[in-house]
């Protein structure tokens, strides 16, 4: 008996759904797999270069409804799922790290203290995760790590029979910072050799898994810690996080710089605290610290803007109760734009990982 509908009909419904991070068909991309037809019932999947994909909800909505639309089929089955690919500086060198399972590495930085960096970092991780991601967090403020606070996750980790030190786990993320082997009044006094060192053992001796990304809160400013980081880990990208203010602004260059001088890919500008709105004025915003300075730095620099995150007083609430703004209070404008700025990153990662050769341990597949 003739098959109802052919694979090439399929292909033809599917070719005009366009990924507009690489502007192509996802049928020419590649993206379709395992297409199969039994008589009248469809079934396929999508393979999109990330789990955590803006638009894989609307994929899967446009592809089922094309397919029902063609005369002869009576039933279409939809899988999406994710091919994670690496993007970024491959592993190499004399100083360079290895992370295996570890496919991108987001690096979370600012140049200066006080514009919420840490708060930007946990919750871009738990938004990453929100999206079906496989997500890590590195504290890597040794001087004044937040993570603990931040997550509401403390005590010492465990170890391996072979001395790898096993991340801790909390809100469905992998965990590891210095607050973990310290109390919380104890305070860090090292010398650069010993902060080396350190952030050395965090890279190589910690055993993160499988990850589609790790996440790297990173120190303030442009210190040891800061320049080990950049020239040990194989960082897919950078993120700098900044207020509207010319002080953090001309801070915010320098740590730019940073990253541009050994190569890591700056994946845009993040301005903090960008505004209040009064909750009896939901109309208003009063820009406490300026208007538009992250977005003109950005042009200037000639790098993404990602977008502004207004002022919450709820933020610093919940964060130091271990409750996130995306977790807490997930319907909050600072948390929408979280979620956006999130999209924006990762569409930018995806789109290196496609013009990055691919590395041989990103073969992990994620199903919805």
């Amino acid at each position: 008996m003739a098959e109802s509908v052919s694979a090439s009909q399929v292909l033809d419904a599917l070719r005009p759904i366009i990924d507009p991070d690489f502007g192509k068909s996802i049928v020419d991309l590649g993206f379709i797999k395992d297409l199969r037809i039994d008589g009248g019932a469809v079934a396929f999947s999508i393979e999109l270069t990330t789990p955590a994909c803006p638009v894989k909800a609307e994929f899967e909505r446009a592809a089922r409804e094309r397919v029902e639309a063609l005369a002869g089929v009576s039933s279409v089955a939809v899988t999406m799922t994710a091919n994670t690919r690496q993007a970024g500086r491959q592993a190499g060198g004399d100083q360079m790290v290895n992370l295996p399972g570890v496919r991108n590495i987001i690096a979370v930085a600012s140049g200066k203290g006080g514009v919420g960096k840490s708060t930007t970092a946990i919750n871009l991780a738990l938004t990453l995760r929100d999206q079906g991601a496989k997500v890590g967090v590195l504290d890597a403020d040794v001087y004044g790590p937040s993570l603990a606070l931040l997550t509401g996750v403390r005590g010492r980790p465990d170890t391996t029979p072979d001395r790898k030190i096993l991340p801790r786990e909390g809100q469905g993320l992998k965990l590891m910072s210095m607050a973990f082997f310290t109390d919380d009044d104890s305070p860090v006094i090292w010398r650069g050799p010993m902060v080396h060192g350190l952030v050395k053992q965090f890279l190589t001796d910690v055993k993160w898994g499988e990850l589609d990304y790790l996440v790297v809160d990173m120190p303030p400013g442009t210190g040891d810690a800061a320049l080990t980081l950049t020239q040990m880990a194989p960082l897919s990208g950078a993120v700098i996080v900044t207020t509207a203010n010319d002080l953090s602004l001309i801070d915010a260059r320098k740590g730019l710089q940073m990253f541009e001088k050994v190569g890591v890919p700056i994946l845009g500008i993040i301005e903090n605290m960008s505004y209040f709105t009064p909750s009896d004025l939901p109309d208003r915003k009063y820009y406490l610290f300026g208007q538009g300075g992250g977005a003109r730095v950005a042009r200037e620099l000639g790098v993404d803007f990602l977008g502004e995150v207004p002022i919450d007083p709820r933020i610093a609430e919940d964060g130091d109760a271990g409750r996130p703004i995306v977790v807490s209070r997930p319907d909050s404008p600072s948390a929408e734009a979280l979620r956006e700025i999130t999209a924006r990153i990762v569409r930018k990662l995806a789109r290196l990982a496609v013009e990055a050769p691919p590395v041989a341990d990103a073969n992990i597949t994620w199903v919805q």
